[in-house]
């Protein structure tokens, strides 16, 4: 397993904004990580009413950062790559919040297409072996 401390310089969320614990699995198009994070009072993400599913979306989005800064590492490139999430879709969610599922989140997304320009993935999050949350996702990376 790679600790959250094996990846955090390789990508750009800081701190609590990095919300991923760990990374079980990883190859060339697929990552399975995980996450305790959801429970934490203090989320970054969290609002009044707790944290709505709709936030397990970034989770697969850093599971996206996390394998290609890997992919990247193991390139010999090291430095954080900017990367915007423009799109989103197909996400299907069934739960409503996710701060009431006490254990370990599941997060594994797959590579469909990544070139220097951005990615696209496709994810799902897990909780106890049911998938609670799954879509796509686009990034961009910014030119600099």
């Amino acid at each position: 397993m790679l600790a959250k401390t094996d990846f955090i310089d390789l990508v750009p969320h800081a701190e609590d904004m990095c919300l991923l614990d760990g990374v079980l699995a990883w190859d060339s198009s697929t990552i399975h990580a995980v996450s305790t994070s959801h429970v934490l009072p203090s989320h970054p993400l969290r609002g009044a009413h707790g944290l709505h599913a709709v936030h397990l979306a970034e989770y697969g989005a850093q599971a996206m950062a996390v394998h290609g800064a890997l992919r990247a590492r193991d390139e010999g490139r090291t430095e954080p790559r900017p990367g915007m999430l423009v799109s989103l879709r197909g996400v299907k969610l069934s739960v409503e919040r996710v701060d009431t599922l006490q254990g370990t989140l599941d997060v594994h997304a797959e590579c469909l297409l990544a070139d220097d320009a951005g990615a696209q993935y496709t994810f799902r999050i897990c909780h106890e072996g049911l998938e609670i949350a799954s879509g796509r996702a686009a990034v961009i990376h910014p030119q600099m």
